[in-house]
């Protein structure tokens, strides 16, 4: 089986792994001719891997259309603000009639587009029943490092779920399918928001009790939009919800998470932002968590006060006290 990744940041790099790791001929696509010799010559992602030795059916190339062209499986893992124009570039070449895998998570700011929504509008009908979503509590070191891990993969089309299960599905990689596309994409994109504000917490030295109170109001924003937008409420129990928040709220690897931590210590999110090497997707998302909100009329008062944070300058301990002084309720609303 030969296998193109579009995105040789840390979880596209981690997936080739995987497969690579099961046998298959996998293709990276990096823009970075320094990155391409990295991992061509030595088996090592010299920009964010530099300690892994990657498998040896992993290689890389800067050609996008070499990546894409004759493979049987696609996997998609840029950042989400790039997608669209990747597909673009690519449809004309893809394969008919193979799975093609998204990881990438977030919301389009412009549009409202979820990652799903992206593919379904940039690629011809023909390809709608073979796109699924990967999502789920996995840091891209420790799937590289062979640490078991668990995540879903969502397809409208039960067939194309099962065969991207059995590809993917290895000794330390399990993984579930579901038909709960928008849930899987909701629970992957609002989850990188409610980090930020966990790791704000942190940052301001507050302690597990902060951060459980974030993890479980934000696990209840997340659901209250994915149901507003026809997702499965049982999605946000498993790995794509609950399981994905509580690793990208407590992992010290997870970006979005330091982004916020880093906030609550002082720093200016410019020079956060610039002096990081990947995309925090969290920034992005909120912006368009905000103005989802809106659209439904959903109250999410967390995201609400990570946008003031991110966009208005808000001062994290102003963050803190308007959260906390907020109107009581009866649980669960």
């Amino acid at each position: 089986m030969k296998i193109g990744v579009i995105g040789a940041g840390s979880f596209g790099t981690a997936l080739g792994s995987i497969l690579a790791d099961k046998g298959y001929d996998v293709v990276l696509w990096t823009r970075s001719p320094d990155q391409m010799k990295s991992i061509n010559e030595k088996h090592i992602n010299n920009k964010h891997m530099p300690d892994l030795v990657l498998p040896d059916k992993l290689r890389a190339s800067m050609d996008l259309i070499e990546v894409v062209k004759e493979k049987d499986m696609i996997v998609s893992a840029p950042p989400s603000h790039a997608l669209s124009g990747i597909l673009k570039e690519i449809r004309d070449h893809l394969p008919t009639k193979i799975p093609i895998v998204s990881a990438s998570k977030g919301i389009e700011n412009d549009t409202l587009r979820l990652v799903s929504e992206i593919f379904e509008t940039e690629l011809p009908g023909s390809f709608h029943s073979q796109l699924s979503y990967l999502s789920g509590p996995s840091f891209a070191k420790e799937m590289v490092r062979k640490v078991p891990t668990i995540v879903s993969i969502a397809s409208k089309n039960e067939a194309t779920a099962k065969r991207v299960q059995e590809i993917f599905s290895f000794t330390y990689f399990r993984t579930y399918w579901t038909p709960d596309v928008v849930g899987v994409e909701v629970g992957g994109a609002l989850k990188n928001v409610i980090a930020i504000a966990a790791g704000v917490a942190d940052g301001l030295g507050f302690g597990q009790n902060t951060r459980a109170a974030i993890i479980t109001r934000g696990l209840n924003e997340i659901t209250r939009m994915g149901l507003k937008m026809g997702a499965d409420p049982m999605t946000f129990l498993g790995p794509s919800g609950m399981g994905d928040l509580v690793l990208t709220c407590c992992g010290e690897a997870s970006r979005n998470r330091t982004v916020g931590f880093r906030l609550g210590k002082g720093e200016k999110l410019k020079d956060i932002l610039a002096s990081m090497n990947e995309v925090a997707e969290g920034v992005k998302t909120t912006l368009s968590s905000k103005n989802l909100a809106d659209k439904y009329g959903v109250e999410m008062a967390i995201t609400s006060e990570v946008y003031k944070m991110l966009y208005e300058d808000k001062d994290p301990k102003e963050v803190v006290k308007a959260l906390m002084g907020r109107d009581l309720k009866r649980e669960g609303v």
